[in-house]
């Protein structure tokens, strides 16, 4: 801050916003983490799902959709510590002697940065209790059935606030005596920072994964087409809590490290882009980055990711360019998925995030929508919506959320290009190609993925018919 010529004397509030569902479980005593946190993109607990989805009638995974807004999955934070509780004996142990404290990262922050073992406050906003599927969205509340189904203690569990008030303040360090007063899920931050704050207003955010929602008021509105039901902020104690529809994809970024690192066919994200424009086409190859299986508005876990279509002529070049297209193609997904949803087909897609930096992926995007895609000229809104929502709380009172007092933002808007014909033929055979990446995966299969026949054999009857399989072959040979 000094080297930025900013008084520290002027902060007068901070905001936290968090990457949301990652679990986290600590030691009240002592302050530490009783285990690495595991974060949302884990499968790990695909077997903790399907054990879960035994006990429902109909296997139905989305058997607590009014109350939540969630299906089942891996991603959500309750399966999580599920997980923990059943696999972590360090864990059990804390939750038996009353050390134990559960919370997103937000509430890690929070009581770690408000005096940790010395007084910290343990606590998490709506939009992150949200995400759990131990919370109740219409009455704002834990919810005793819920984590009776998970077999989840809920004197662990945080207290919920909004997510715009003073929670605490500032224990240590150069801002000591700051309050804490913004709390906001990253993509609830985003909404908020895009400033989308009437009903039918939605923001793309391109980062590890890619996710959209749209405001829906102070109204729930259940998807029928496979997308969630979230809260989208609450700003203030008193205020009321509003909604959004949400499409979350678990790949996009992450393709694009994948590529550099995995497959080492560029050193640098931005030469993938480079990579992308000096063809501009795929050659009629697709990827379907399900690397973690498949996310709205599928929900399919035994999805893996593929690259189909290719020919000799394919190249790294065309392989870059798939890989930005799967972002593009999963935006169109969940977008249709939503306009069905709602009613009112969006004009325009306002978008953010670390990817909304490539141009081409711009340009493809609003290609593949058919609709213009327009990008702020400062793209990391889920910092500006965290420090909004931190400004704004009762007893800070310097950030106005009210939209005659909110200033315009400039953007950079990206038109079609392209005839919405061809649009319609490249989405249809992205839809062929994520067909085919369905049912690879199932947490029954063999541990080591040996699917031959001979691995269920006892090994003496293995090592037996191995002799005669040798033997055949030798008389066979006329040696």
């Amino acid at each position: 801050m000094n080297e930025l010529n900013i008084d520290i004397a002027n902060i007068r509030a901070i905001g936290v916003t968090n990457q949301r569902e990652t679990t986290v479980v600590w030691d009240k005593t002592t302050g530490e983490p009783l285990y690495n946190a595991i974060v949302w993109l884990d499968l790990r607990t695909q077997s903790t799902v399907e054990r879960l989805l035994k006990r429902i009638p109909g296997k139905n995974k989305t058997f607590s959709k009014f109350k939540t807004g969630l299906p089942l999955s891996t991603y959500f934070s309750a399966v999580k510590l599920r997980w923990l509780l059943d696999n972590v004996e360090e864990i059990r142990r804390a939750v038996e002697d009353g050390r134990a404290m559960f919370g997103t990262v937000d509430s890690w922050l929070i009581w770690s940065l408000t005096g940790g073992t010395n007084g910290g406050i343990h606590c998490t906003d709506v939009t992150n209790a949200s995400r759990t599927m131990l919370f109740n969205i219409h009455s704002l509340e834990w919810d005793p059935d819920l984590c009776k189904f998970f077999d989840i203690p809920m004197e662990i569990l945080p207290n919920v606030r909004s997510s715009s008030e003073i929670y605490g303040l500032m224990e240590s360090g150069a801002l000591t005596g700051v309050p804490i007063s913004g709390c906001l899920g990253d993509q609830h931050a985003a909404l908020v920072g895009q400033m989308c704050f009437r009903d039918g207003q939605a923001k793309n955010t391109y980062g590890t994964g890619c996710f959209l929602l749209c405001n829906t008021g102070q109204k729930s509105v259940f998807s029928e087409h496979g997308l969630i039901t979230t809260i989208a902020y609450k700003m203030g104690k008193d205020k009321p809590a509003f909604y959004a529809l949400e499409g979350s994809v678990a790949i996009a970024g992450a393709v694009v490290r994948w590529l550099r690192d995995n497959l080492g066919i560029a050193k640098t994200s931005q030469e993938v882009e480079k990579l992308a424009a000096e063809v501009g086409t795929s050659y009629g190859c697709y990827f379907v980055p399900a690397f973690s299986g498949l996310y709205a508005p599928y929900w399919e876990p035994s999805a893996r990711g593929i690259i189909c279509g290719l020919t000799q002529f394919t190249n790294k070049n065309h392989i870059a360019f798939a890989a930005l297209e799967a972002v593009c193609f999963q935006t169109r997904e969940i977008l249709d998925a939503m306009n069905k949803d709602c009613g009112i087909p969006l004009r325009q897609l306002q978008v953010d995030g670390g990817m909304t930096n490539n141009k081409i992926l711009m340009q493809l995007q609003s290609d593949i929508l058919c609709i213009p895609v327009v990008k702020p000229s400062m793209p990391e809104t889920t910092a500006l919506g965290a420090a909004m929502a931190a400004g704004a709380a009762e007893g800070v009172e310097v950030w106005s959320l009210n939209p005659g007092d909110l200033s315009a933002v400039t953007c950079e808007r990206f038109e079609p290009q392209i005839n919405p014909e061809e649009s319609e033929y490249r989405y249809a055979r992205w839809k062929k190609a994520v067909m085919k990446s369905m049912g690879w995966e199932s947490s029954e299969g063999p541990s080591n993925g040996d699917s031959s026949i001979f691995c269920n054999l006892p090994l003496s009857i293995f090592i037996m018919s191995s002799m005669v399989i040798l033997i055949g072959a030798k008389y066979l040979s006329g040696k």
